[in-house]
């Protein structure tokens, strides 16, 4: 397939001062788009709509509108509502749902001159960390048919490393954003919750940790994306201002965490290629102590994910008590346990979760950035939940997704960096997290590691 040569940041900067057109942009992402089919990363497409989106860019520009992102093609993913857009969340429930108006993100993405060209494939409801659906089937990986992206924001994340478009718009609620992308070598950033306002859209099942996340190939253009979407709204009562003052890399405390604290199987290539991008960090005279979180007894992903599966059942528990089989039998399963979870399983969920959040705040209490893998593991094959094994162990249908959740309990933000490839070339990613309201200094830090590990 065709990939852009292209960047968002330079696709902008072209369309604006007239070395190309959004039209002729779209186009071109439109036409890799309907290559690459057998991938299976965007589900629905609406050409004439977005040819005529990219139209009124360029009109927009000859009138002499300046905007950040002029005909930047991009792939939301679809959970996001997006005006006059099918928006299915992978669920034969919603298969004819058309999205009434814009997330407040997709609205100020567009002011920005933004062109939606497909919506991007995700698990059903965007619970699971496989991107398979009963409404599109499943999502191959950019670098093996047979593997999976991850999930749930893996047809995202599969459309910027396959070259599709330079930028996606994906959610994260336990590393949706951050694991697909280091699965498929690009970059995901988590932001602060609330950071970007959140909707209008369909209800959540998560309980306050889902967040909108930008995908793309490099921080430069992530950064470009947050911009555009940051800042409070009224619409979403826990929209938030951040921190804007971007500090220097090389007066942070920083710290590396092999296993973020927790008593988890690696696979030997991500444990050595993380230590070997330290190494070369630390080299390069950023001042790195290994040093780890310290958790409550029994915080595991067991612990909170009552949350998630109460949330499904509250949501979806009357349709799946009617028809069952109208679900993805994974997320079926996930349902029939929520509606069995009592009401103090759920409060002590969110007193784990609390507890979390707590022991983070405590870590960053005298630490700027916490290093740490973003999976163990590189990608598996799509048809199943998890790889079998991991670190020469059984790996339980979540073990791949270990390093992300705690984050979302803490609504901290993250991003995951591409930091090597085992002896297939499949990717892994160093996630780099800080405390709540520092987008601007962890965007900053990313940014000068990511040109570090690629010098």
């Amino acid at each position: 397939m065709t990939k852009p040569t292209h960047s968002a940041c330079e696709i902008a900067a072209d369309v604006t001062t007239g070395r190309t057109s959004a039209v002729e942009t779209a186009k071109a992402a439109l036409a890799r788009i309907e290559a690459a089919k057998a991938l299976n990363a965007v589900v629905t497409i609406d050409a004439a709509r977005s040819l005529a989106d990219a139209a009124a860019v360029d009109d927009r520009r000859r009138a002499g509108e300046t905007m950040p992102l002029a005909g930047v093609p991009i792939v939301v993913k679809d959970n996001i509502w997006v005006g006059g857009w099918r928006i299915a969340q992978g669920s034969r429930l919603f298969a004819d749902f058309i999205a009434p108006r814009d997330a407040i993100a997709i609205e100020r993405l567009r002011k920005a001159g933004a062109v939606v060209v497909g919506i991007g494939a995700t698990s059903e409801f965007a619970s699971k960390g496989v991107t398979t659906s009963p409404l599109f089937g499943p999502t191959r990986h950019p670098l093996d048919p047979e593997l999976t992206p991850g999930g749930s924001s893996g047809g995202p994340a599969a459309a910027v490393a396959a070259g599709l478009v330079p930028l996606a718009i994906g959610t994260d609620a336990g590393g949706s954003s951050r694991r697909p992308p280091a699965h498929v070598g690009v970059a995901g950033f988590k932001p602060s919750y609330g950071a970007i306002p959140y909707g209008p859209g369909f209800a959540e099942p998560f309980f306050g940790l889902s967040v909108i996340a930008p995908i793309a190939a490099d921080v430069a253009d992530i950064a470009l994306a947050f911009e555009a979407m940051a800042g409070v709204d009224p619409r979403d009562p826990d929209s938030a201002g951040i921190v804007q003052e971007a500090k220097d890399i090389t007066s942070l405390r920083i710290a590396f965490s092999p296993r973020l604290g927790l008593d988890v199987a690696v696979d030997d290539v991500v444990a050595n290629g993380l230590a070997s991008a330290i190494a070369r960090l630390s080299a390069a005279g950023l001042r790195i102590t290994q040093r780890d979180p310290v958790w409550p007894a029994g915080a595991t992903e067991d612990a909170i994910m009552p949350l998630q599966h109460a949330g499904l059942a509250a949501l979806y528990g009357d349709a799946f008590r009617k028809d069952p089989t109208v679900f993805d039998p994974d997320i079926a399963k996930q349902i029939e346990r929520g509606l069995s979870w009592s009401g103090t399983d759920v409060a002590g969920a969110l007193l784990a979760s609390a507890a979390i959040a707590h022991a983070f705040a405590a870590f960053f209490s005298d630490t700027d950035l916490l290093l740490a893998p973003t999976v163990p593991c590189v990608a598996w094959p799509f048809t199943q939940l998890g790889p079998d094994m991991i670190g020469g162990r059984p790996a339980s249908p979540r073990g791949h997704a270990v390093f992300t959740p705690f984050v979302n309990h803490a609504r901290l933000p993250a991003i995951s960096i591409p930091c090597g490839r085992d002896a297939n070339g499949l990717p892994f990613g160093l996630q780099i997290i800080a405390r709540r309201g520092q987008d601007a200094t962890l965007l900053r830090a990313a940014r000068q590691i990511e040109a570090q590990l690629q010098a």
